[in-house]
């Protein structure tokens, strides 16, 4: 099955990587290989998804292989995008059915997802230049978003890169599942640990403590 047209939200040119973007060596490498192996695959840097008038921004770390660099939609066709999309649909951010596909009709509300890396990378582990270089996307991203209040990190990339793109220091905003953080203008950071499969199935993240943070996102609304 191919996923060649994604649906998704491009809020302005400048704030999605171009299809070839040249700009992380190691990832182009990567994403050329899979290119060659899985031709009928999205295969590219990631689109944001969700709303343009969100006030939730959910910032995760990078695409999934068999998730988003498959479908070409953030947490589609993976594990972690099950718990994600179940709970936004919970807590009335997102209309319509998840069918693991881009194609199924689900529209966000209120909400949006960004990448910290837009491109997918060995192992799912990015490296510090890869997400200084895609920094650029994700203050674009945001930036033309102007009904953001909260945004929830998941994972301590997302986190780092997050406040790293408000200036921050990161030493002073210690990432923590929970946690919330001021950012300027008077918006707001939570973090939570990333819904991969590894961490539910260990245990380091059950759903229960997912939801949570998505509730604390609403009450400081």
């Amino acid at each position: 099955m191919s996923f060649a047209s994604p649906v998704h939200l491009s809020p302005v040119p400048k704030a999605e990587a171009p299809r070839n973007c040249p700009l992380c060596p190691r990832l182009v490498a990567f994403r050329e290989a899979c290119r060659d192996e899985h031709p009928g695959w999205w295969n590219a840097p990631v689109p944001a998804f969700g709303d343009r008038d969100a006030w939730l921004a959910i910032i995760g770390l990078a695409p999934g292989k068999h998730g988003a660099n498959r479908t070409g939609r953030p947490f589609t066709g993976d594990y972690a995008g099950e718990l994600l999309y179940a709970t936004l649909g919970k807590f009335g951010l997102a209309e319509g059915t998840y069918g693991a596909d881009p194609g199924d009709g689900l529209r966000l509300k209120g909400a949006v997802i960004l990448n910290a890396v837009k491109c997918l990378p060995p192992q799912n582990k990015t490296l510090p230049a890869e997400e200084t270089n895609c920094r650029p996307f994700l203050m674009e991203g945001i930036a033309a978003l102007p009904n953001l209040t909260t945004f929830i990190a998941l994972g301590k990339v997302a986190h780092d890169s997050l406040c790293r793109s408000f200036g921050l220091s990161v030493g002073g905003n210690k990432f923590a599942h929970a946690a919330a953080h001021a950012l300027p203008g008077g918006r707001r950071l939570i973090d939570s640990y990333h819904c991969s499969r590894y961490n539910q199935n260990t245990r380091r993240l059950d759903a229960a403590m997912f939801e949570a943070v998505f509730e604390q996102a609403l009450q400081l609304r």
